[in-house]
């Protein structure tokens, strides 16, 4: 196991910008008129990592770091669902779909392994 000396080597904002990554790849190919989702989605993408960093450097005050998880784990539930709406109204193709949900899952695990870890 590698030591963690920055948020840079949690395995849960690695995956979480994996995933930011590619949702800001894919939400290019929404419609047009889905301006607003796109939004929404890039929010709650980028929503993820920046909370996992922001509480990892306040935690020597466990409680906040615990808290900013905690959001960074809402934000994870808010973009599943978004990715879910794009993939039952056929807003992606279904293996970008299959990626995106896949990865936002792997990165929810983390977030609630690093969360359990905190208490």
């Amino acid at each position: 196991m590698n030591p963690i000396n920055s948020f840079r080597d949690l395995d849960a904002w690695q995956v979480a910008m994996d995933l930011n990554d590619e949702v800001i790849k894919s939400v290019r190919l929404l419609p047009p008129a889905e301006r607003d989702l796109t939004r929404q989605m890039r929010r709650s993408a980028l929503s993820i990592p920046s909370n996992v960093a922001e509480g990892y450097r306040r935690k020597k005050r466990r409680g906040a770091y615990q808290n900013h998880v905690s959001i960074a784990m809402g934000s994870q539930g808010e973009l599943d669902t978004q990715l879910e709406v794009c993939f039952r109204n056929q807003m992606l193709r279904r293996e970008d779909s299959a990626r995106l949900l896949d990865l936002c899952d792997r990165a929810g695990a983390l977030l609630y392994r690093l969360h359990d870890s905190l208490d």
